[in-house]
């Protein structure tokens, strides 16, 4: 009854707060609108798309079957976590959730298993870090690749930490480990096996390639308009909140954490423009790793409307969001100067980054406008990204497609 009537309360002060400051809100929400569109819309529907239908034709248990070996030696993790960790590190949030729950709802993972993939699997878009935060926010596409390391290496750097601590999950039946207790072991190596898991993985799904698609363009529309609220929503409560948080965060010298918190993206940009007293660009990259990490209350809330309807808790989630923040920046601050002083003499001097700081005001970083101009348009690069996975899916195929028939003639 207590949370019943706190979100009543906080409903209501919401829509007060809109009807106060209306101009704010709809700016804000074309903020939201603007980001959704020319980023967050391209990066995820080719991979969405592309992961249906690989699983719907059972390239998915064919590539799980490829890389058993490495996620069980690794992470403790069945084969087929593999892809929600290539979706999710591809594509960038909440893709990498979609294909969890789908893995968990599958029993393809444990619920321990679940648990840790989910946290590895939830990164923000390469492209977003590469091309948007390295060549548009801050001018300097080697800075993008230093963010980009720091929260891979980061990520996978806590992935191993908690899978040395953490006990053996419990073992779940799929199509590879199926196909092995099947005796395909003992008919070939490790191609007749993903050819066995491929043909199982496809005869369990059933569906054309028409249906197959249609279903899963249907689906990835529909959940990127979700996204595309959850993103409005969250970039109206940071605007809304700003008179609340941004004096106290400005005296502290932290303005851009109050879009930080809300929205990834929009809190990168903040944290691009942000005066970092006496740290120069370093401050700079060290605040978006954090925040790219953190992914925002929109992104944790996406990958929590991804995992309904599994067992899977998002308590345990946020506290891994909130320790891969923490490391992105730490091994920002680590490898800032080995990469910087590796790649000096590759780089053209305009190019090189510096300890400068950079020429915006308090009251620029304060007051976050994100115009259509400020975001490069990610179309062409994620469908280009897409294109590559899927030939690559492809040749996976024609190398298996002989092991396949060998395996039938047995």
């Amino acid at each position: 009854m207590a949370k019943t009537v706190l979100l009543a309360f906080l409903s209501v002060s919401l829509v007060v707060a809109i009807i106060l400051q209306p101009d704010a809100s709809f700016q804000s929400s074309l903020q939201g609108l603007t980001v959704w569109w020319n980023i967050v819309f391209p990066g995820l529907l080719p991979f969405l798309v592309l992961y249906e239908l690989i699983a719907a034709f059972g390239l998915a248990s064919a590539i799980g079957s490829l890389l058993q070996p490495v996620m069980t030696k690794w992470f403790k993790l069945p084969g087929e976590a593999a892809i929600a960790i290539v979706l999710g590190w591809m594509g960038g949030y909440p893709a990498g959730a979609e294909a969890v729950a789908s893995l968990r709802k599958k029993s393809l993972v444990s619920k321990q298993q679940g648990q840790r993939l989910l946290a590895l699997a939830h990164m923000p878009n390469p492209l977003f870090m590469l091309v948007v935060v390295g060549a548009g926010f801050l001018h300097k596409p080697i800075v993008g690749a230093i963010i980009a390391a720091a929260v891979w290496i980061s990520a996978l750097w806590l992935m191993l930490l908690m899978t040395l601590v953490s006990p053996k999950g419990q073992t779940v039946d799929s199509p590879v480990t199926s196909a092995n207790a099947n005796g395909s072991e003992q008919t070939g190596g490790m191609l007749q096996r993903a050819a066995e898991a491929l043909r199982i993985g496809r005869e369990q799904d059933g569906r054309t390639f028409g249906k197959a698609l249609g279903d899963s363009v249907a689906a990835s529309v529909q959940k990127l308009m979700m996204i595309g609220g959850f993103m409005i929503f969250a970039a109206v409560l940071a605007k809304l909140s700003e008179p609340l948080l941004s004096p106290l965060l400005a005296k502290a010298g932290l303005s851009f954490v109050s879009q930080a918190f809300f929205e990834g993206h929009l809190g990168a940009y903040a944290a691009a423009i942000w005066d970092s007293p006496g740290a120069g660009t370093i401050g700079n990259a060290a605040a978006i790793a954090a925040v790219l990490a953190w992914s925002g209350l929109s992104g944790i809330l996406q990958a929590g409307y991804s995992i309904t309807g599994t067992d899977l808790k998002l308590l345990p989630f946020v506290a891994w969001r909130i320790a891969h923040a923490l490391h992105a920046l730490l091994f920002i601050l680590l490898l800032w100067k080995p990469i910087t002083t590796l790649l000096s003499p590759l780089l053209a001097p305009s190019a090189r980054p510096t300890f400068t700081d950079m020429s915006n005001t308090p009251d620029q970083a304060v007051a976050v406008a994100v115009k259509a101009g400020d975001l490069p348009v990610l179309w062409q690069f994620s469908i280009s990204a897409c294109v590559l996975l899927a030939l690559f899916g492809l040749i996976v195929s024609i190398i298996l497609l002989p092991f396949r028939r060998a395996n039938r003639t047995l």
